[in-house]
């Protein structure tokens, strides 16, 4: 295999993904990592050590075999805020992202928004970050207000300024679009959410695999992530949070061991983080979730970065060849992250992907879980190319020589 960077080693790191084998006898292409990531076999083999060897509930036994899985979860909750600059207080566990966000809107929400207060979010949100503040408005009577994208892909910095000369409570964005691909200046956001007041949320699950994203997690009220789309298991998000907005917060759910003590009056809450882990946390998708980090660091962000932009880059260089394809977002490397979607003239983008399936590319077509971007696009439905690490040259090439098997089918 050949890559997009001289960075990577390629074999090296495609020896690590059993997946890659053939499909049917043919190579398979893997584009749909913005979805979900392959694991390696190091977190496949962390999340199956601890169930095997170390398995016990978290929190409730004294034996050794619980401790060994207790200091196994702590551990991986230290290591995971250390490695975000968050103290393990700061540091919730959730099922995903999706319930990460519920979490504030449902937590923070009803203590902090009243009728006639402001939320907003953009355009280009995931529906994760939309329908939580949906929600919170039909049940609080608040406002939601809508940042737009610009016809490059980009936020339209005056549309978010104009919003916040109201005032809102909070502002939900992505740090990086699941769909155009633009990477959010959320320091430069930070700055101007603060300065009028309100708190910033910010959606990393496109990021965190990708980027360095401790400064904006520092800026950041709260900031979530999925550990699926970071070679992780699924099953298991983070919250990372200030301290001071967690004590604050009311439990989201309730039962297990987010409690101290119960009567038949009341429950006294337990500390932070435990406050909002109600019931069995997901204790090996924990282990294995750092280990996927582990894994992160010892390739190297900065590495993964200039693979995935050199593949991008090739990518956006190819379709500029073929006129029948458009693409959305972004159109050079550097303002993008890991992915490109594009829609192939006169052929929707389910037939699109149901070809290059056969061929072995995967991809993702659909809406992507952004009903108002692609209301704003004009379009029903796109198709997206998403890589990882693993990638190659050669994947961009199954993919383009995929795309001219479309074209010829449909042309015919």
């Amino acid at each position: 295999m050949t890559s997009g960077s001289s960075a990577i080693n390629q074999q090296a790191i495609a020896a690590e993904f059993p997946f890659l084998s053939e499909r049917e006898g043919k190579p398979l292409a893997y584009l749909d990592s913005a979805a979900t990531a392959q694991k390696p076999t190091v977190v496949v083999d962390a999340l199956s050590d601890h169930l095997l060897l170390h398995n016990a509930n978290v929190h409730r036994g004294v034996y050794p075999l619980a401790a060994e899985s207790d200091a196994l979860f702590e551990g991986a909750r230290e290591r995971i805020a250390a490695r975000f600059g968050r103290l393990p207080q700061e540091t919730v566990f959730t099922k995903n992202a999706t319930e990460a966000i519920n979490l504030v809107a449902k937590s923070w929400g009803p203590a902090n928004v009243e009728a006639g207060d402001l939320i907003v979010t953009t355009v280009m949100e995931h529906h994760a970050n939309i329908v939580p503040w949906q929600m919170l408005r039909d049940s609080s009577g608040c406002e939601l207000g809508w940042v737009e994208v610009d016809s490059d892909g980009q936020l339209d910095m005056a549309s978010l300024d104009a919003l916040l000369e109201r005032k809102p409570k909070l502002v939900a964005v992505t740090h990086v679009s699941n769909v155009l691909g633009t990477i959010n200046p959320i320091v430069e956001i930070a700055e101007r959410v603060h300065a009028a007041g309100a708190l910033l949320l910010v959606d990393g699950c496109q990021a965190v695999a990708q980027l360095d994203v401790r400064e904006a997690v520092a800026v950041a009220d709260f900031y979530v992530f999925t550990g699926h789309k970071v070679y992780g298991p699924t099953g298991i998000g983070v919250l990372l949070a200030r301290r001071e907005l967690l004590a604050a917060m009311p439990p989201f759910l309730g039962g297990g061991d987010m409690i101290l003590t119960v009567n038949r009056e009341r429950a006294v809450w337990n500390e932070l983080p435990y406050k909002f882990e109600a019931g069995t946390p997901p204790f090996a998708e924990a282990t294995a979730l750092a280990a996927a980090f582990d894994w992160v660091d010892s390739v190297g962000l900065d590495a993964i970065r200039e693979h995935e932009h050199a593949l991008v880059s090739e990518t956006l260089a190819a379709f500029e060849q073929l006129p029948w394809i458009k693409v959305f977002g972004p159109q050079d490397a550097d303002s993008r992250g890991a992915l490109v979607t594009f829609e192939v003239d006169g052929v929707h983008p389910h037939d699109v992907a149901e070809i290059l399936g056969r061929e072995g590319v995967c991809v993702r077509a659909g809406h992507h879980c952004a009903g108002p971007l692609m209301e704003s696009l004009g379009i029903g439905a796109s198709t997206r190319a998403s890589f990882a690490v693993h990638n190659s040259s050669e994947d961009v090439e199954r993919l383009v020589a995929a795309l001219h098997e479309v074209q010829r089918i449909f042309a015919d």
